[in-house]
């Protein structure tokens, strides 16, 4: 590791002086109180800061960087397409990055899903989903179906109508309740993955269903696991059943897999696990491997051609940096990427590790629970996490990994090695130990 000059101690503390006055950091105060860690470069599994130290990027920069960073053959596809063109407007417009793009994201979804509308994050991307269910039972028309079934303990993130989907107790939105759509809450599931299926565990869902289906047009949420809300593991029968329940009651079913999907979950898609095909999917996060934003929204021919006999006659949204082919080349080049090897042995792998290595906190103190699924694994503790005290414990042990609430978790890159792997789950352990 480089030795760190006085020039260098005081040129970092410079660049941090500046970031607390100045920049404000996703769920932080101004000024911030909480340590920051300046970042000089990153590449592989490993991310290099300011003062020469290396940490093993342990959540893939927030689930992002299924490949690492600076893998050359996305910074090849970014390069060749930057010399071409970084963005054109997509109104009226179109390029082959996007159109293969959709291509790809057409033959790997499942079947019925044809259409893709793209955006620039995960948050849009729900709030495309949420909007195209309104407005399709607009078109049809049965106006008043425009509110949304979900379950509790689930995310889709910081916008007003991905906000009105979360958990409104035990989410991160509750000072926006006032202005937010009240939507219908089921019951969070309690069957875990590996348990064996309860069929009273839908009755919550089944029965908001039976009493407001005039006035649900969709039902929305994670499948199979709840990420953000609690990384938590639910079986693959609730998905099923809640797809069957929708199609009964002439409901929408939207499916959010910006956080499981491409094979997270150790499927490619986590609803594979249940062989469901939702009417809509939102996808993001490890789309592009976390080279730029993007995310998509798909959905089937019947729902999409239904908005022309409606009365806009199209779908009523447009984000400007919509289908941007910089960041449409490189998604393309990260699910090539993702195909050209067997990353289900990888994620396998990465669980059977995870498993061993983490088993031991469940005899901590300080640890409630422990639960693994493909290469995600959260070490829940009885008490909520001091961020400022623990994030630069797990620096301190040469481990970036990001806590919240009461949750030490890790969804590390695919390309991880073992070895690497296990400097995640050492520095979990002795966190733990410590609290």
């Amino acid at each position: 590791m480089k030795t760190t000059t006085p020039e260098d101690i005081g040129y970092i503390e410079e660049l941090i002086a500046i970031d607390r006055q100045y920049v404000w950091h996703p769920y932080a105060a101004m000024p911030n109180p909480l340590p920051v860690f300046p970042v000089r470069s990153a590449k592989g599994v490993r991310i290099e800061l300011e003062d020469g130290q290396s940490l093993i990027d342990g959540v893939s920069s927030w689930w992002t960087c299924i490949h690492g960073y600076n893998h050359p053959q996305l910074n090849a596809a970014a390069h060749t397409q930057i010399e071409r063109m970084s963005h054109v407007m997509f109104g009226g417009l179109t390029h082959r990055p996007a159109i293969d793009l959709a291509q790809k994201l057409i033959e790997i979804t499942p079947t019925d899903l044809q259409h893709v509308f793209f955006s620039d994050s995960g948050s849009v991307a729900v709030e495309v989903a949420m909007k195209m269910a309104v407005q399709y039972w607009h078109s049809r028309g049965q106006a008043n179906k425009n509110r949304f079934l979900t379950i509790r303990n689930g995310y889709h993130g910081d916008t007003f109508a991905a906000m009105s989907a979360c958990d409104p107790v035990n989410g991160m939105h509750h000072l926006f309740s006032g202005m937010l759509t009240q939507q219908y809450f089921a019951d969070a599931p309690q069957i875990r993955f590996h348990e064996d299926w309860q069929e009273a565990d839908i009755t919550s869902f089944a029965a908001l269903l039976e009493e407001n289906s005039d006035r649900i047009a969709a039902a929305i949420f994670e499948p199979v696991v709840q990420n953000a809300g609690g990384v938590r593991f639910y079986h693959p029968e609730y998905v099923r059943r809640a797809s069957e329940l929708c199609k009964q009651h002439n409901v929408l079913l939207i499916l959010d897999e910006i956080a499981t999907g491409f094979g997270r979950s150790g499927k490619l898609f986590a609803c594979e696990y249940a062989a469901i095909c939702p009417d809509i999917m939102c996808v993001g996060k490890a789309l592009s491997g976390g080279f730029m934003s993007l995310a998509a929204t798909l959905t089937t021919p019947h729902i999409s051609e239904t908005f022309a006999a409606g009365e806009a006659g199209v779908f009523m949204h447009g984000p400007t940096f919509m289908g941007n082919p910089l960041a449409c080349a490189v998604s393309l080049a990260n699910l090539e990427l993702l195909e050209s090897y067997d990353w289900q042995s990888k994620i396998a792998a990465i669980e059977a590790q995870l498993t061993a290595e983490l088993e031991g906190c469940r005899e901590l103190e300080a640890v409630k629970d422990v639960r693994v699924l493909g290469a995600i694994a959260a070490v829940e503790l009885r008490r909520p996490v001091d961020m400022a005290t623990v994030q630069p414990q797990f620096v301190d042990r040469g481990v970036w990994l990001r806590p919240f609430g009461r949750l030490l978790y890790t969804m590390p890159p695919y390309i991880i090695r073992p070895e690497e792997l296990s400097a995640v789950t050492s520095a979990i352990y002795e966190v733990a130990a410590g609290l």
